[in-house]
């Protein structure tokens, strides 16, 4: 193994275990330098952190721009610069190659998020989908009413466990980015859901053990293994197909959930609460004002909306 594999591994270690990073962060951080490190053994240069300059970099970028785009290079640099960051804080090395690296301006895009009705259109889907199991119907149930009514993250909901439920206070313990735990609470819907939903989970077994303990996971898949991120994004795909947004990504449930939770008068520190967003400034991408919230304020503040004839 040479130097740079060596550092990448501790880079990531480091990322798991203190940054408590999620895997799917510790994933794509990795993937990024592996790559960085195949272009450079095929330019014969340094495998060696310590090693690289700023023009390396530049080159390893440059080949990158030819196939992506700018959001893709720019989430690049930062890999980078988090990679050197940990490199001088272990005193690995004192030089920072990635202090003079420009970072491409990325068009920040407003999360897309659906109308009342389309939300619940989407939840109410999985009751009236013939096709599907009715125990798994039953859970999927539950999934979109904690996406949808407690903005859950999809690695939220992949990882909940039965101890994460509080059912007798209405609320939910949710481990969050960085292992920041948070509590969340649940609606009436989405508690009756989950009852629902807890009511038929023991008959989710293999066919083969039919007596074989369960998991703690919260969703369990037809044979009773641990739903993954990735099969809760094909659950909120399969219902948004249904409801007619087959486009449908879970963040937007998500981003629905802050959305009409703003609508309604909610402030935005609660919201930064609820979604366990480290910054306040993270909140603010998601206030925007929908039509029918403008139309209100505009009724109720402008002195031309109303037409006072004293005639």
């Amino acid at each position: 193994m040479d130097t740079l594999e060596t550092q990448i591994g501790l880079f990531e270690r480091y990322l798991s275990s203190e940054k408590r990073s999620a895997a799917r962060t510790v994933e794509t951080y990795g993937r990024t330098l592996r790559e960085l490190h195949d272009w450079l053994a095929e330019q014969a240069l340094p495998l060696d952190a310590t090693a690289l300059r700023p023009t390396f970099l530049r080159g390893y970028l440059a080949a990158c721009f030819e196939r992506n785009d700018n959001p893709t290079l720019a989430k690049k640099i930062a890999t980078l610069r988090a990679f050197y960051r940990f490199l001088i804080k272990r005193g690995h090395t004192k030089e920072d190659p990635t202090a003079t690296l420009h970072t491409p301006r990325v068009k920040r895009k407003l999360p897309r998020f659906l109308t009342v009705d389309e939300a619940f259109r989407v939840v109410e889907a999985p009751a009236g989908d013939d096709g599907r199991d009715a125990r798994l119907a039953l859970r999927d149930t539950a999934i979109l009413e904690l996406l949808y009514g407690g903005g859950l993250r999809v690695s939220e909901v992949a990882g909940l466990t039965l101890s994460s439920l509080d059912r007798s206070e209405a609320r939910v313990r949710v481990l969050g980015k960085g292992g920041k735990e948070r509590i969340v609470p649940i609606g009436g819907p989405a508690l009756a859901a989950l009852d629902a939903y807890l009511a038929v989970r023991g008959r989710l077994r293999p066919r083969s053990k039919p007596n074989a303990p369960l998991p703690d996971a919260l969703f369990l898949g037809r044979w009773g293994t641990p739903l993954t991120a990735r099969s809760v994004q094909d659950i909120v795909r399969r219902y948004g197909t249904r409801a007619g947004r087959g486009d449908l990504h879970p963040h937007a449930l998500r981003h629905t959930c802050a959305t009409h939770l703003l609508d309604a008068g909610a402030d935005l520190r609660s919201i930064q609460e609820l979604l366990g967003h480290a910054s306040l400034s993270t909140t603010q991408r998601y206030t925007h004002l929908t039509v029918d919230r403008l139309m209100e304020v505009y009724d109720r503040a402008h002195p031309m909306a109303h037409d006072d004839d004293d005639d």
